[in-house]
């Protein structure tokens, strides 16, 4: 893979998630800090009349409006699909773009402590799994190279290469200083990561790791009309990364009802009980547990 020589790390993407936002406001003061010989770096506030508005998006999630189809189309014209198609330009465009590789900083109501998402499952993304474990072991890697990078829909997509980082729990609307500080590491830890890889100064790494791999999204029990008659099972509640097997109890419905889960293999909730998923009534995601080979050779 050719050298990677701009980077921009995105906040607030989502208006009402803190620590990016805020970690923007300090790297403004303390550009140096995000800074590597090898790259440049920018910074980009993605959704600021939403964090105005104390909301996560105005019309529709910023995170889901960078398809190429969606971004190439005149008619989607609310505030965040014209600011996706900014943030294209900007950063972009998708598909030849400018920026070699994007970092976007999210919070999660769910207890997923700090988490590295990745959208490929190239060498560059294994060893880039295995470099955050061994230098922040509490760290989860999760793979979510369910599509290309094209046909995702997300803000890091724009660019070949790009990262999500999630940490939480943390409510909306609210900064925590062990959220911030976990999300501030994991960050510097990336950018160290960029800097060894272009200028192949990596440290020796392990030549398999213990990660996850995204596999399907769980929604919440309705009835007929759509309406919610169930809640995530007290045993799943803050139980991010935990396994669930065939026959755990997953929902509790209001009638007193348990509902089990009807799975096939040892799976993996996370993103628990999300709050900002309640509008579409998705209940967590699960994953399974996968051995990871650092390196092609």
């Amino acid at each position: 893979m050719s050298s990677i020589k701009r980077v921009a790390i995105v906040g607030g993407t989502h208006g009402n998630e803190f620590s990016g936002i805020y970690l923007l406001k300090k790297w403004q003061q303390q550009p140096q800090s995000i800074s590597r010989p090898s790259f440049c770096s920018e910074m980009v506030f993605a959704n600021p009349k939403a964090h105005q508005e104390n909301k996560r998006y105005l019309d529709h999630d910023l995170n889901r409006q960078f398809g190429l189809a969606d971004l190439n189309n005149p008619d989607l014209t609310s505030y965040e699909q014209c600011r996706a198609k900014a943030m294209n330009q900007q950063l972009g465009p998708k598909g030849n773009a400018q920026t070699d590789f994007i970092i976007d900083l999210h919070n999660t109501t769910s207890n997923m402590g700090p988490s590295l998402i990745l959208l490929q499952s190239d060498e560059f993304n294994r060893k880039m799994g295995a470099y955050i474990k061994c230098k922040m072991p509490e760290t989860v890697v999760e793979f979510e190279d369910y599509s290309s990078v094209d046909e995702h829909h997300f803000v890091s997509s724009i660019a070949k290469q790009g990262v999500i980082i999630e940490v939480g729990p943390q409510p909306q609307s609210v900064i925590r200083q062990d959220i911030l500080d976990w999300m501030e590491a994991l960050t510097q830890h990336v950018l160290d990561y960029v800097h060894l890889s272009n200028i192949n100064a990596l440290p020796e790494l392990p030549e398999t790791y213990e990660a996850f791999q995204y596999s399907e999204t769980l929604t919440l029990p309705v009835n007929e009309k759509g309406e919610r008659i169930g809640m995530v099972h007290k045993d799943v509640q803050d139980a991010d990364f935990k396994p669930i097997y065939n026959g755990s109890a997953i929902f509790t419905l209001f009638n007193g009802e348990i509902i089990t889960w009807d799975g096939d293999y040892e799976a993996y909730p996370h993103f628990i009980n999300e709050a900002a998923y309640y509008d579409n009534n998705l209940a967590m995601s699960l994953a399974r547990k996968i051995t990871v080979k650092t390196s092609d050779e």
